[in-house]
């Protein structure tokens, strides 16, 4: 049977200027983003909560998943399906309290034993990397590689998506170590085709390894 992963395609304005989130969100959902993640670091709250409540709209209509960086009011506020995590950020299982059991928690990861701690606590798939050198996240930690994906990836109990510097060019390794998805940013938002270059991600990420059950 074959196994379906993931784009969780992120949207950012400080490293492009060009589109705003919303637009950026509705050239991911055309491009077949599985996930769009709503992350601005410089926005108000009720600035964040208007553009979250846009893109909440869009990806409804067209069945896009939307999760909420950092922010768990401003995911409740919207009406988001989930929000993601950092270390420092809000308690996973608090949030899960607040959203409730159907919405989506993802949690960032550089170690083994930060994902198995994020699983425990709740989170419905983890975050992991920097896989590679991102300009993208300030406070990332050192770059992990693929090195400890293969020996992950097979046991862990809830959906692991690779994070950190990843584009068309170098996500092949990293689909193979054998990643429930991907994670990328400014390969979209800075791409001369941000829809454009979704979809032809999406598609290499969708057709990338069928795998067949006995």
């Amino acid at each position: 049977m074959r196994k379906k992963r993931w784009l969780v395609a992120i949207t950012d304005t400080t490293i492009q200027q060009r589109f705003s989130h919303v637009e950026l969100a509705q050239k991911m959902i055309n491009g077949g983003a599985d996930f769009v993640q709503y992350r601005d670091k410089e926005a108000t709250t009720r600035q964040m909560i208007e553009t979250a409540r846009e893109i909440a709209t869009l990806c409804a209509r067209s069945n896009t998943k939307f999760i909420i960086n950092d922010r768990v009011d401003v995911a409740i506020a919207a009406d988001a399906d989930g929000v993601h995590l950092g270390q420092d950020d809000f308690p996973i299982r608090l949030a899960r309290h607040l959203l409730g059991p159907e919405r989506v928690i993802g949690v960032s990861v550089d170690t083994v034993e930060e994902a198995r701690e994020a699983w425990q606590e709740g989170a419905d798939y983890v975050g992991f990397g920097p896989i590679y050198s991102t300009s993208t996240k300030t406070d990332a930690g050192p770059i992990i590689g693929i090195e400890a994906l293969p020996g992950l990836t097979p046991k862990f109990p809830i959906p692991l998506v690779a994070i950190g510097g990843l584009n068309r060019e170098n996500i092949e390794p990293v689909l193979r170590a054998g990643v429930h998805g991907v994670a990328v940013l400014a390969a979209i938002c800075q791409a001369e085709d941000p829809e454009a270059m979704t979809r032809e991600i999406r598609e290499f990420v969708a057709g990338y390894g069928e795998e067949k059950s006995a």
